[in-house]
């Protein structure tokens, strides 16, 4: 069995670059706002019809997608998990007087929502080898799909990156594994987006 990841490293990471840049996508470890917001783009497409829903941010960060959702014309119930504390510490100032958006690090507290999305959190994995942060993915999606009513997704950095610019502290996920596992284990309607270039690609999971 694979020893369980350091997520104690994850964290560092991230409050180093949220105590540098704040409440911004550099705050998110992101190049900049655009390539955010095609990621983004590309989770939301797990959201069909447009009556209001709930929607849980897993690893939300500073609460980026908060703000995307309402200039998409969503209504949600917005609720954003991060396991850093300083990160959901920024995100409750940022959006202090707004009811509708919850931001929580206690796991244990998480809703069952209409859908669940994340973006980036899998990327970093610092020393875990692969193997180890491979079952680390796969016991979160499995978390997903009980915290989810009709269907998530998540992103991952693709294993058909440049092997040239590949760094040795990030996880280049398979995107036929993960294809094959959400559809053997989660739904019948599962999709596979690989095309909007960047180095990168989404899994969403459309639940019955």
């Amino acid at each position: 069995m694979p020893e369980l990841p350091d997520l104690g490293q994850i964290k560092t990471y991230f409050d180093t670059r949220i105590q540098e840049h704040g409440a911004s996508p550099r705050g998110s470890d992101w190049n900049g706002e655009e390539s955010q917001n095609i990621r983004f783009d590309q989770i939301l497409k797990v959201i069909e019809g447009n009556t209001p829903f709930s929607l849980l941010d897993y690893g939300c960060g500073y609460g980026a997608l908060a703000d995307y959702i309402e200039t998409k014309g969503f209504s949600a119930e917005y609720i954003g998990f991060d396991i850093l504390e300083s990160a959901i510490e920024t995100a409750r100032k940022k959006y202090e007087g707004k009811a509708q958006h919850i931001f929580t690090f206690d796991k244990t507290i998480l809703p069952v929502c209409d859908y669940t999305v994340s973006s980036g959190i899998f990327n970093y994995r610092a020393e875990n080898n692969f193997e180890a942060w491979t079952e680390y993915i796969l016991t979160t999606l499995n978390d997903f799909n009980k915290l989810s009513r009709r269907g998530f997704s998540s992103n991952f950095l693709t294993k058909y990156s440049d092997a040239d610019r590949m760094r040795p502290d990030l996880y280049y996920a398979d995107p036929l594994f993960l294809f094959d596992y959400c559809k053997r284990n989660f739904a019948k309607n599962v999709a596979l987006l690989h095309d909007y270039r960047l180095y990168d690609f989404t899994i969403i999971v459309r639940k019955d």
